[in-house]
């Protein structure tokens, strides 16, 4: 089998030194002592990162602001207009919609991605089957896993239980929740561990998106987790509450959640654009602290959750863009924090998916970018864009430079010749 050999590349832990690789049968190697034939390819001296991981998305119901009323900007009017709008979805409808979202993602990075799928007696499977076509026919360029979940609720919504059971059956690699939304939040909960463990599911819920830590779930969440074993297999998103808890109660909330196993994920975009709705001053950022968490042990990532609907009305898939927003959020300007920002949508959230053979080293799957930057910090602070992506040691896109034009000289000559630009957007 040939051996492929890139060059001219330097790592993160390496950045001021030239770097190679080696791959062969999609994963890197060792140097081989004898090359037979070999592929060479120069990475242009670029920085090389594993691909991102987006661990939070919602592909089945992106772009569809212009099926929505956009009033009142609240959690309850997303879940409203939405729903409305998801009444009238379609297996092909989902998926045109879902193909662009996936392609943005590709070429901005991403390597890997769960995407939660809503089940319920109005959508049926539709969402299901289209995810699950689009998850092979994009395999060549980004693995994708699916995380059923129940939006509109599960015990207040009679025939949604079986059909999250069915999806699990048809190759759902995970079983999601969405207690806020149910008319009893503690037995979804309860009820959708019992399928998990029953099913050897992982499980991620929506959790707790509000600013009030007084009606937290969390407790409830870590006491099943502990009480089947189920450590590092439950991932919470939002949790928005974490962000108004004192610091000595976030602290010991940290701690139990580190205990546990139980991974966060932040969701910036979408939960800056729906918290502090009632607050006419001295408006709550209302994200989860990560920093703080991390601190603690636990393994946290940030997402993108939605693009072009009533929860998040904007985004263009961009994990660095996320990753930048965080770092705005909490005050992360130091290289080491925006390097924390980068973990947060590539090794951290590998290790939030339970990703196999993920990195760089010898073993590990050739799923790599490249980025025109001097430092890991650089990609975040400068918000740069990857040059080009593999997966499994295929190239699978390649983002072009912008040039800049000089103007003209009275002899027809640019003044000072083409200057090249990369594209950072």
């Amino acid at each position: 089998m040939t051996y492929t050999h890139f060059y001219n590349a330097r790592r993160l832990e390496q950045s001021s030194s030239e770097t190679e690789f080696w791959v062969r049968n999609g994963r890197f190697v060792e140097p081989p002592a004898d090359t037979g034939a070999v592929e060479s390819i120069n990475l242009g001296g670029e920085l090389v990162l594993p691909g991102l991981v987006e661990t939070h998305i919602h592909l089945d119901k992106s772009c569809i602001m212009e099926r929505c009323r956009l009033r009142q900007g609240t959690l309850a009017e997303a879940i409203e207009q939405t729903a409305a709008a998801k009444r009238d979805f379609s297996e092909e409808d989902i998926y045109r919609r879902a193909q662009s979202v996936i392609e943005k993602a590709i070429v901005q990075g991403t390597s890997h991605m769960r995407t939660h799928v809503e089940l319920d007696p109005v959508i049926g499977l539709k969402g299901l089957r289209a995810i699950q076509r689009l998850q092979r026919d994009y395999a060549w360029a980004v693995s994708l896993e699916l995380c059923v979940f129940p939006q509109e609720g599960m015990l207040n919504n009679p025939g949604t239980e079986g059909l999250l059971i069915t999806a699990l059956k048809s190759g759902a690699e995970v079983l999601g929740g969405c207690p806020y939304t149910d008319s009893e939040p503690e037995l979804q909960i309860r009820r959708l561990f019992e399928i998990a463990v029953e099913h050897d599911r992982d499980l991620d819920f929506h959790l707790d998106f509000n600013l009030d830590p007084d009606s937290s779930l969390l407790p409830l969440v870590i006491a099943q987790t502990l009480e089947y074993g189920w450590q590092r297999r439950v991932t919470v998103g939002h949790v928005t509450s974490l962000s108004a808890m004192p610091l000595k109660q976030l602290e010991q909330t940290a701690n139990h959640l580190a205990e546990a196993g139980v991974s966060v994920t932040a969701l910036p975009s979408t939960d800056l654009f729906l918290n502090g709705r009632n607050s006419e001053f001295n408006i709550p950022r209302g994200v989860a602290p990560l920093q703080r968490l991390e601190e603690r042990g636990v393994c946290c990532s940030l997402s993108t959750n939605n693009l072009g609907n009533p929860f998040t009305p904007f985004g263009d898939a961009s994990l660095i863009r996320q990753a930048n927003l965080y770092a705005n959020i909490a005050q992360l300007g130091t290289g080491e924090g925006l390097i924390k920002c980068l973990n947060w949508v590539s090794r951290n959230s590998a290790q939030l998916l339970r990703l196999e053979g993920y990195g760089l080293e010898v073993g590990c799957w050739a799923d790599f970018i490249t980025v025109p930057a001097c430092g890991a910090d650089q990609v975040i602070s400068e918000l740069i864009a990857p040059s080009c992506g593999y997966k499994r040691g295929r190239k699978v896109f390649q983002r072009s430079s912008a040039e800049l034009l000089a103007p003209l000289v009275e002899s027809g000559e640019r003044s000072s010749g083409v200057l090249v630009v990369e594209n950072r957007s």
